[in-house]
């Protein structure tokens, strides 16, 4: 007999009452996500394995008196690098949350440092008490219209990765254009990955477009910001993504858009996309998503559904997001169905929050992801405007990440553009490869008085991103992301008001959660005092602007983008 053999024996053992389980948690009303509905019985837990549903006995046993048990909450779209925290501290966050499964996309560091970066994120999310799956980054580059730090992660460069047991399959495909005219180079990943899932990423695309866009294979797409949006990519074989993170806040739009249409819901799934720690603390993962569904008149048990069985099924990941005999016993004890309260996080049958565990694990770190900010002497005049009887201008929409594209006058002295309060000066510095490119543009609805913040968390490219509404700031925060190797940093009136060191990879802190989250809310706060206006995270915000496939309009460390004609402007 076997080892694995052995191990079934032992649970069918269980299951069949024939030998005591090593967990039994009685008196429990179970959520059964395919019959959706609730029975009150014992639930056996054998080799973190759930044995059975019923009448049981364990060696160890625990009285729920009552409280509900789900399965463990599923993030079907995620990046750890957004959290900025090493994968082991986002653990901390998201598990006592009711997070026991997240599907992550490392396109951020792999644009940094290509295979490096998703070799550390393989290795540092072993053995953690979070099941954590991987998606091959498809565009790295994102665009060929930005700066990188890493040479293009090809399908060559994918195939060695193919068959590790958390690849699931093809991250996000942002280069919809270059699906939709045939380039060859998606095309290859796209055949490699062609019997695992791919993921999309094609914000507005419509009609013909979106039909080419599904044809090539891609099965999911998260940046539907109404419904209707989500209707036709869900008519057209899309499993649709409904994103509620810091920026990018959907969830309320697509839900009623669900609620008044009633399609069926085994094609919905819940996401963050993008989340900090500070509204992780705040709100919750993935149990924000859930409850906020239900306050807007989902039914519980099929909210829960969309974070736990729909993901599972959708991503192929056999034995999760149920409760039933031979699942993996990930669980969420809940005092109630409507607010989501959690009492306890199970994760492989061990308990494991709330509270926060507190080991620790360390990883080596290779050197390579470390000194990732490279700078030219940065002068004013290298940050100079030209101005036009009328300007290109990025306009904030709020708690958006789309942007509107404004066409208007801007202030100037001399014939350059002078920032102020209603039109800062917005900066993308090329840091990977002292190539001297840099960006520069107007951006409206950010709202920075006498001061600047910048950061090397630029989407996708991470370039240096900087704003402000005085060219001198600019600068000093520039330098300072410098001399720190990475980061946040906030300027007010010529001095440094505080900064957040982001020593890995210009993306991800060695502090612990808690540090991060304290400097973090510190450095919104003082960024919110210098004017940023409510509605928009600072920083978050932020690293949007130099993202080249999310409309309207971008800035890249080669200028000004438009994201509808997916071409850089020439005036």
């Amino acid at each position: 007999m076997n080892k694995y053999q052995k191990f079934l024996k032992q649970n069918i053992a269980v299951s069949g009452g024939f030998e005591k389980a090593d967990l039994v948690l009685k008196n429990a009303r179970i959520v059964n996500v395919f019959a959706e509905d609730i029975t009150i019985a014992d639930l056996a837990i054998t080799n973190g394995i759930i044995a059975g549903i019923g009448s049981y006995e364990g060696i160890k046993e625990v009285d729920l008196k009552g409280n509900y048990i789900v399965p463990g909450f599923i993030d079907a779209h995620m990046h750890i690098e957004s959290s900025m925290v090493t994968p082991f501290e986002l653990a901390r966050a998201i598990v006592p949350a009711g997070t026991t499964t997240i599907i992550a996309d490392p396109h951020e560091i792999v644009n940094v440092a290509g295979s490096v970066g998703l070799d550390y994120i393989l290795t540092a999310t072993e053995d953690l008490p979070l099941n954590v799956y991987v998606m091959l980054p498809s565009s790295v580059p994102a665009t060929p219209y930005e700066t990188n730090g890493a040479t293009a992660f090809l399908a060559a460069d994918m195939s060695a990765y193919l068959d590790h047991p958390r690849i699931l399959g093809l991250g996000e495909v942002m280069c919809f254009p270059d699906v939709i005219r045939g380039d060859m180079v998606i095309l290859d990943k796209l055949a490699l990955c062609r019997h695992k899932n791919c993921d999309g990423h094609a914000p507005a695309l419509s009609g013909k477009a979106l039909q080419a866009y599904a044809c090539a294979g891609i099965n999911s797409e998260h940046e539907s910001t109404y419904f209707e949006e989500a209707l036709e990519k869900l008519r057209a074989g899309f499993y649709i993504l409904i994103r509620e993170g810091s920026a990018a806040k959907n969830l309320t739009a697509l839900v009623a858009g669900l609620l008044n249409h009633q399609p069926p819901l085994d094609r919905f799934l819940f996401c963050t996309d993008d989340k900090h720690l500070d509204d992780i603390h705040r709100e919750g993962h993935i149990c924000f998503n859930i409850r906020r569904a239900i306050e807007l008149g989902v039914a519980p048990i099929k909210a829960i559904k969309m974070a736990t069985i729909n993901t599972a099924q959708a991503y192929n990941l056999k034995r999760l997001g149920a409760i039933a005999p031979g699942y993996k016993a990930d669980l969420v004890v809940l005092s109630d169905l409507e607010t989501i309260n959690i009492k306890q996080v199970y994760k492989d049958g061990q308990l494991v929050g709330p509270p926060l565990w507190d080991q620790h694990i360390d990883r080596e770190i290779d050197s390579r992801l470390l000194n990732s900010v490279h700078l030219p002497v940065l002068l004013p005049e290298n940050l100079q405007l030209p101005l036009n009887e009328k300007d290109h201008v990025i306009e904030i929409i709020a708690n958006q990440i789309e942007t509107r594209h404004l066409f208007e006058a801007l202030p100037g002295e001399k014939g350059f553009f002078s920032p102020n309060a209603s039109y800062n000066k917005l900066c993308v510095i090329e840091r990977h490869h002292l190539s001297g490119n840099i960006g520069v543009a107007a951006i409206k609805g950010f709202g920075l008085q006498n001061g600047a913040i910048a950061t090397t968390v630029a989407h996708d490219s991470h370039n240096i991103i900087a704003v402000g509404d005085n060219d001198k700031d600019i600068i000093i925060a520039v330098n300072r992301l410098f001399e720190i190797g990475g980061g946040y940093v906030v300027v007010g009136n010529h001095q440094i008001i505080g900064s957040l060191p982001l020593t890995l990879a210009g993306l991800i802190s060695l502090e612990t959660g808690v540090v991060v989250q304290e400097k973090v809310t510190s450095l919104i706060t003082a960024a919110h005092k210098l004017g940023v206006l409510p509605g928009v995270d600072p920083f978050l915000t932020l690293s949007f602007m130099a993202l080249p496939v999310i409309p309207a309009l971008r800035l890249t460390d080669m200028g000004l983008f438009d994201v509808t004609k997916f071409q850089l402007l020439k005036d």
